[in-house]
């Protein structure tokens, strides 16, 4: 396993939330999605009980396999409503 960080922006809630998770060795070498994928199963684990289930959908994402970072932006899809997000993620 590595450590990861997320930092999450998203307009409904106001702000960014920035968030360490654990992951496989090799998170940066699966897709984008699978990546955004992987931190956002780990904010339902962590988050549901307080805001329910986490439903999202990806409009894009990008890998910069050189600095391993990994960009999406889309939708979260949650119990109050949708909003829109953009998220990083980079191993720590």
């Amino acid at each position: 396993m590595a450590r990861y960080e997320a930092t999450l922006m998203h307009g409904e809630r106001g702000g960014e939330g920035r968030y360490a998770f654990d992951a496989a060795e090799d998170l940066m070498a699966l897709t984008p999605v699978k990546a955004i994928r992987t931190f956002m199963d780990y904010l339902e684990k962590t988050r549901g009980e307080q805001i329910g289930h986490i439903d999202f959908e990806i409009n894009g994402a990008l890998k910069n396999a050189e600095l391993g970072i990994v960009t999406g932006m889309g939708q979260l899809v949650l119990q109050d409503g949708v909003q829109p997000f953009v998220v990083f993620i980079n191993r720590v």
